[in-house]
């Protein structure tokens, strides 16, 4: 079997938002209106200018093992797939926005009508990968995943924050890191089991 998961380094992450770009284009998500699939949150820290610091701190859909979004779905439009990714079926989604108000990390989004037609001409593109509204998040670039690559913000991080991987193989690195303890996942308490793990701390090598 196959177990995505990312773990995202927030010692590495340098706020670029290459991140960011690379998923607009490849999902040709309405970024003119501030919905992304993914998106890097900074903050600056400190009293004054000596010690000022900006952190930075990656978000997206975490692919919960019990995903809240998926039970409150009425029409089972979001559903997992085997290899655990959580995707939305947009043929049966009817806007409804329950998972957008049960999901705890805030991730999905409404797309309109006007998006879509906005995105045709934003990403000059003949074939769109959405033609009708409802909701949209990320999906692991699963259509990458299924070629044997990797998704598009993982692909285009210049510095190794983000590492995707197969937490059913014991050799792959994703599973090395959350083994060793030093990635934990967000709002691990709720028991949605999300599969998005963050290292917060000092960097340390992996464990064998």
């Amino acid at each position: 079997m196959t177990h995505y998961a990312m773990v995202i380094d927030l010692n590495t992450c340098t706020g670029c938002n290459a991140c960011m770009a690379a998923c607009a284009v490849e999902n040709q998500t309405p970024v003119w209106a501030d919905k992304w699939r993914t998106r890097v949150h900074d903050q600056e820290k400190g009293n004054d200018i000596a010690n000022v610091a900006r952190t930075f701190f990656p978000r997206l859909c975490n692919h919960c093992d019990i995903p809240a979004c998926m039970t409150v779905c009425p029409t089972g439009a979001t559903y997992k797939m085997d290899n655990g990714i959580v995707r939305i079926d947009d043929a049966l989604c009817m806007g409804c926005q329950a998972c957008v108000l049960a999901c705890p990390y805030d991730v999905r989004y409404a797309v309109e009508y006007e998006d879509i037609h906005t995105a045709k001409e934003f990403y000059n593109e003949d074939v769109m990968k959405r033609s009708r509204p409802g909701v949209d998040k990320c999906d692991f670039c699963h259509d990458r995943v299924a070629l044997g690559k990797q998704p598009a913000c993982a692909a285009t991080c210049t510095a190794d924050a983000r590492i995707f991987g197969d937490l059913d193989d014991p050799n792959d690195r994703v599973t090395r890191i959350v083994r060793s303890g030093k990635a934990t996942p967000l709002l691990a308490h709720l028991g949605t089991r999300p599969n998005v793990y963050y290292i917060n701390e000092h960097r340390q090598e992996e464990q064998p």
